[in-house]
Formats: structure tokens, sequence, C-alpha cells
């Protein structure tokens, strides 16, 4: 009975023993099996660009890779169309891939970048992908003065020729030119969405001129890869038939001789603006006379008595973004007075070829020297007779 009991016993252990090791065998089995099936999924390359919109021309395409990867097929197989020659680096042991365009991208392009099939040095496969990227755009125009066709116009510093545009052009040089004529002066706001410019020769009446405006990224070294992004062309207004005498000499001569004192007493400043001679008078006499401009058509000069209400050597005009030398305000609201040839924030000073001609947007303008004599002799107070 002992004996039987003794090998019931241990055919029951070999019998829990061989369970047990073909449990072990199957949940292996199934292990294995269950490790290839989501090797692949776990140890999978994704491929992923860190952007493809708004590429700079020198901006390299920067491609990342989940796990490191053998890079022998890609070094041999990659593309991109349009074709450009490439350079390819590898960094972060070889998960990252820097793309860059030795002859720079070229600017408004769509480029697709093709990534061939490969292995990840789990030696997991990936396949192949396309990656698409489009570069920065020229700048594009929002709106120009004077428009194209225009006629009647007059450019003046007030009146600028003004280009505005959708973007900030920070990345881009440009190129501004006026045919026949040449060189321009131009400022622009701080975010270079606006350039106002102005012909450094005087234009001549009732000439045709062009305007054409090129660009070219900053960052090219060839002077012959400007574009061309706009063209157009204006007429300047026609000399008037009949204007008083163009010789200032001789129109200031006649000014000295018959301008008669409308004041006997004290100071006052004369302004003729069919003349657009402004004489100052003192006690009944004349001190001197001196060419000004005053309102152009739709802004003139309004008629009246009036004083200078306040005086500053220098003041900001916020409308029109320049500052008004030897300020001397007229008007009690402030909205015109008599200064010095207007002048953009960089010193660039216009206009003194516009003296004689009623060009402002109200304000009186004198030339540079006159406008310091004026500023010295009068006083706040001093009466002012615009007529």
């Amino acid at each position: 009975m002992w004996l039987l009991a003794t090998l019931k016993t241990k055919m029951a252990k070999h019998n829990i023993r061989l369970a047990l090791g073909m449990l072990i065998i199957i949940a292996g089995t199934i292990g294995a099996a269950y490790c290839c099936l989501i090797y692949p999924q776990v140890f999978a390359t994704a491929v992923s660009s860190e952007k493809t919109v708004g590429i700079l021309p020198d901006e390299p395409i920067v491609i990342n890779f989940s796990q490191a990867v053998f890079t022998d097929k890609i070094y041999e197989n990659l593309s991109i169309a349009p074709a450009e020659p490439l350079k390819l680096n590898w960094e972060n042991e070889n998960r990252r891939l820097v793309i860059s365009a030795p002859m720079l991208w070229k600017i408004g392009a769509e480029y697709k970048i093709t990534i061939p099939a490969g292995r990840g040095v789990m030696l997991t496969k990936f396949s192949g992908t396309e990656i698409a990227f489009s570069t920065i755009k020229y700048p594009e125009i929002s709106g120009v003065f004077p428009q194209d066709g225009s006629s009647n116009v007059v450019l003046d510093i007030e009146d600028p020729i003004v280009f505005g545009f959708k973007e900030s052009t920070e990345n881009f040089y440009l190129d501004f030119g006026i045919n026949p004529n040449g060189g321009m002066a131009y400022i622009n706001n701080p975010e270079k969405t606006e350039f106002k410019l102005l012909p450094k020769e005087k234009l001549k009446s009732g000439q045709v001129y062009s305007l054409k405006v090129r660009a070219k990224y900053i960052k090219d070294q060839g002077d012959k890869n400007y574009k061309e992004i706009y063209a157009g062309e204006f007429m300047t207004m026609p000399a008037p038939s009949q204007i008083p005498e163009k010789d200032h000499e001789l129109r200031l001569l006649q000014a000295r001789k018959f301008t008669q004192a409308k004041i006997t007493t004290g100071k006052y400043i004369d302004i003729n603006l069919s003349s657009q001679v402004l004489s100052v008078f003192e006690n009944g006499t004349l001190i001197d006379s001196f060419m000004i401009s005053t309102g152009k058509r739709g802004m003139e000069t309004p008629k009246g008595s009036y004083q200078i209400r306040n005086k500053a050597p220098r003041v900001w005009s916020k409308a029109y973004g320049l500052y008004m030398p030897l300020w001397m305000a007229v008007a009690s609201d402030g909205k015109f007075g008599i200064h010095e040839l207007p002048e953009w924030p960089g010193g660039y000073k216009e206009g003194a070829n516009h003296l004689g001609i009623p060009v402002s947007h109200g304000c009186i303008r004198l030339g540079v020297g006159p406008a310091k004599f004026v500023f010295d002799w009068t006083a706040i107070g001093t009466p002012v007779v615009i007529y």
C-alpha cells in the first residue's frame, strides 16, 4: 500500500511538471509570436518634417526619424522635384536629416522631397514617403500712390509716392525706380510694410513717368537676381497757362515795390496767396518779402485775419509722419501754420523747388533761411493777414 501511494504521488508530480512545461512552451510560443507581430510596430520608424510653409531661400528642410536609420539608401535614392542641387547632413545619431540648397531655394516655389524606403537600426523597414514644402513669395503690393495711369500728379513731401505691402518686406532688398529722373529718397515704417518716396530731381510738368519696383532675397548676392514686382506710370500736372512771374527775384521785387501795409502799427505778417509771397511789416514799413508755398487746390490755405498762436523750433506731424521746423501756429486749433520746409525723420528735406507754387496741405511753407528770420522776428500774438 505504501509503495502504491508513493508511485501515485510521483506520477502526479510528474504530470504536474509536464503540464507546467507544456504551459511554458505554449506561453513562450504565443509570446514569441506576439513579439514577432508587434516588433515592427514597436520599432516602426516615423518620418516627419519640422516646417513646410514659408521656407526662406537659405533655410534648411529638417526631417526627423523616430529612430536611428541606415543612411546609405537614403543618400543614394533621395530626390527632389523640381530638381535642385542638395546638401544632406545627418545629425542626432542618424535621427535627423538636414537638407539645404547650396544655390538657394527658388522664391515662390513648391517642392516635393521623396524619401526612399529603408531600414531602422532595429532592422525594421519603413516605407518611402513624400514631403512637400513651399518657399516664401515675393512681396505683394497692396496699394500705390499715385495709381497706375493717374494724371495731374503733383508730388510733394506731404504727397509722396507711397507703396504699401500686404506683409513685411524685411527679407528682401527693394529697388524703387522712376524714369526719366532716376534716384529717389525714401523712408519706411518699422514694419517695412509702407515706403514713402520722392524723386531727388524736380519732375517736369505734363510729363509721363514710369515707376518700377524690383525685389530680391536679402541674402542673395547676385545683382542680376532682382525680379520686377510692380510697373506703372503717371503724368504730372501740366504747367498752368497763366501763373505769376516765374522769376522769383522779379516776383519778390514786385511784391516789395507794390505790397501795401494793411496794418500800420506794430509788426504783422502779410500773405498773398495769388503771388505766393509772404511779407513782414513793422509800423507800416516793409521789412522783407519771401517766396512761400501755400495750400494746393482742394486744401487751400484759409483767407482771413489771424495771429501767431504759439511757436516751437520743431514739431512732429503725426498725420503726415514728418517734422515741421520753426513752427508758428496760425489757426486757433493748430491745423495750419507757418513753418520751414518739412522734413522726414531721416533729415531729408524737400520742397525748395515748390516755393512759389501752392502744393501744401494748408500750411504756409518758407524756405531755409527766410523761415529762421521770420521765426526769430515774430512774437506770439503777431497779426497774420491772408488774402
